[in-house]
């Protein structure tokens, strides 16, 4: 196994080799990185003299690492444009048709290719820390301590492996170096908001949970080394010069995806809507064993957010009921479809934050709700409440309402399985707009009338059943 891995290997050095040779591309990256750290230790020296002066010393002891986290990710950001040449760049100079007609196999090429670009950011955001944490030091400024500066390190390494991974993709699937720089956005602007989450949880004091974070970088890194591996073949990078938006071809192929060969409305829901439900059957699967895994974390949540109910409360709640129900007669279809719409722009937000992660986040949505429900049920529980008036609230409109979720979710991540899965007669725009079809199919076939469904039930009957039960 380790002999597969050699021609990589030699590709790698030779790679880094010839990024070290080239002072006008290392001595602005390592003149910006050590200038950076230097700034924010002025910075945080500043900050901190702020807020000692009004007693706010935990704020300037997260500060620090704070300070540590963004100084390793400015070099990284800098640095990326090797990333993003890795291919694209060679193409454009001539120089990568000796290495392609090399006997090395696409996926050694590929590899070997990810791993030098992994290096410079890497070395630059090493280098910025040090220089930052030597500047702290020197500046009698308290070090965080050291589970804190290895969870930043980590942190910083990960999200430098995930961008690298992201630009090699983009530069191997461009036809321009200005293409490729231009595409950037759609790493750079995802991790700088990803920053700014982990910022949050560092300054709330949970650190913690940034391991999490950790883990879900790592597994979102592999993903993107897979989809690089599963769509890099040589041939098309020099077959490709120049991509067209060519939207008649977008919309035939998504129609064609969208019909899968029915004649008439009969037919698409007999046979090609069912047939898309049966592909997705493990995706389907992994998703209804992680909203199983959610319920039981909001149960087990119930140990550490204990909050003590009266009869009063369950009064005021039947009372509130009823001012509802008032307000929303029987049959009135305002209600339906505000329920209606919220669960659909759900759908719609985790699709969208599934494009970014092939398919991981946007199963969030469904996680967090059957969460939330499952802390619900422990807290009326452990407050005394019957468990019967709980489930009115929520089974008779739940029944509808969470499988065409949990089959809306299993879609959003059966779209990032197909999207890293190898394709070899397909593009990865034809792959992503197949998908995206299919997706719809799904929303429109089955979750949008499921759901509206559901939300009459929601509206009409779920309140009436619940102030029933409670009485």
């Amino acid at each position: 196994m380790l002999e597969q891995f050699r021609p990589a290997l030699v590709i790698t050095r030779r790679e880094v080799r010839d990024q070290l040779r080239d002072w006008r591309i290392i001595l602005p990256v390592v003149a910006l990185t050590v200038f950076f750290p230097f700034l924010m230790n002025f910075t945080a020296q500043r900050m901190l003299d702020f807020v000692n002066q009004y007693g706010a010393d935990i704020i300037g002891e997260r500060l620090v690492p704070f300070l540590m986290m963004i100084v390793g990710f400015f070099p990284i950001s800098v640095s990326l444009v090797m990333a993003l040449e890795t291919f694209v760049g060679e193409k454009e100079r001539g120089s990568i048709e000796p290495l392609l007609n090399t006997p090395l196999e696409d996926w050694q090429l590929y590899l070997g290719k990810l791993l030098a670009a992994v290096v410079p950011p890497l070395f630059t955001s090493y280098l910025g820390m040090a220089v930052y944490t030597a500047g702290l030091a020197i500046g009698g400024v308290p070090l965080p301590e050291f589970n804190i500066m290895a969870q930043v390190l980590v942190l910083t390494t990960v999200q430098a492996v995930m961008m690298v991974s992201g630009a090699v993709v983009v530069s191997s699937q461009s036809t321009s170096v200005r293409a490729a720089n231009l595409l950037a956005s759609f790493i750079v602007i995802p991790v700088a908001l990803l920053i700014q989450g982990e910022s949050v949880l560092m300054f709330w004091g949970t650190n913690s949970a940034l391991w999490w974070a950790v883990l879900g970088i790592s597994v979102l890194t592999l993903l993107l080394v897979r989809v690089g591996l599963a769509h890099f073949r040589r041939e098309e990078l020099l077959g490709r010069q120049i991509d067209v938006l060519n939207i008649r071809w977008g919309w035939r192929l998504f129609r064609q995806s969208f019909s899968g060969g029915a004649k008439n409305m009969g037919e698409w829901y007999l046979k090609t809507l069912p047939q898309t439900v049966r592909q997705m059957r493990r995706s389907i699967l992994v998703v209804t064993v992680l909203a199983a895994a959610g319920v039981l974390i909001g149960l087990s949540q119930i140990n550490r957010f204990m909050i003590p109910l009266d009869q009063t409360s369950l009064q005021n709640l039947d009372e509130n009921l009823d001012t509802v129900l008032k307000i929303w007669p029987l049959f009135s279809i305002g209600p339906v479809l505000a329920i209606w719409w919220q669960n659909v722009r759900v759908m719609l937000l985790a699709m969208i934050v599934g494009l970014f992660s092939f398919g991981i986040l946007g199963m969030l949505p469904l996680i967090a709700s059957v969460a939330v429900a499952g802390y619900l049920l422990a807290l009326l529980t452990a407050n005394g409440f019957s468990v019967i008036s709980y489930l009115g609230f929520v089974l008779p409109h739940g029944i509808f309402e969470i499988p065409a979720v949990i089959l809306a979710t299993a879609a959003v991540f059966q779209f990032g399985v197909i999207l890293a899965t190898p394709t070899q007669e397909r593009t990865i725009g034809e792959v992503f707009i197949s998908s995206a079809a299919d997706w719809v199919k799904v929303m429109v076939g089955i979750v949008i009338p499921v759901l509206l469904l559901a939300a009459g039930i929601e509206a009409w009957l779920t309140p009436r059943l619940a102030i029933l039960l409670m009485r």
